[in-house]
């Protein structure tokens, strides 16, 4: 149960503006993200049900800025990546953005109040990981944030907290189904999720 909420608190921390310089190291683009989704979170104008899609739209908006989800995605997918199209892995890249915004937006939304203080930063070649320690409730927690740099800006593509990564998480889950029922069989999975999410908002 620690391990989810812990996935919940980091998940809040996503968003990436887009005022960085090119050539900035890894903690300094990824210093304003944590800045802007608790500025988005803690506008009360955009509190409340009434406001619920246009809040959504703005901490998705800045969650893609900063978020790789094409390099997430091609991870935990692993080799199949390699075997399908790249239209194939732009929808694959869809669902997995929708999926993420079905399960964890609406648990950031209830959770405020924590601080972080920047540890560490490791550089090797174009990847990176930048530590953190969240606080919340006088509880201290590591959170590291593995990272690509792209055309001079450095992006999240995976998280890692107590040793538990988003990426690999997603990638266990998936492999049994790619076994069993193949590429096309992990799409239906994902489409029917999606869709169960959005009956439940009806």
């Amino acid at each position: 149960m620690k391990k989810i909420v812990s996935l919940f608190i980091v998940l809040s921390l996503f968003c990436f503006s887009h005022t960085t310089v090119a050539g900035n190291s890894p903690t300094d683009d990824l210093r304003p993200a944590l800045d802007g989704v608790m500025a988005i979170l803690g506008d009360q104008n955009l509190k409340g049900d009434e406001h619920l899609v246009e809040r959504r739209q703005k901490i998705m908006e800045s969650i893609e800025t900063g978020f790789n989800f094409r390099e997430m995605s091609k991870r935990v997918l692993g080799k199949t990546w390699r075997t399908i199209s790249d239209q194939q892995r732009g929808y694959f890249t869809q669902l997995m953005t929708k999926l993420l915004e079905n399960v964890y937006i609406g648990k950031l939304e209830g959770y405020s109040g924590q601080s972080t203080e920047f540890k560490a930063e490791t550089v090797k070649g174009n990847r990176a990981q930048v530590t953190t320690i969240v606080e919340n409730n006088g509880v201290n927690l590591p959170v590291h944030y593995i990272m690509k740099e792209s055309d001079g800006h450095w992006m999240v593509y995976d998280i890692n907290i107590e040793g538990v990564s988003l990426v690999r998480n997603y990638k266990e889950q998936f492999k049994s189904i790619l076994r069993k029922e193949k590429y096309e069989g992990l799409v239906k999975v994902l489409e029917d999720k999606n869709r169960s999410f959005l009956k439940a908002k009806s």
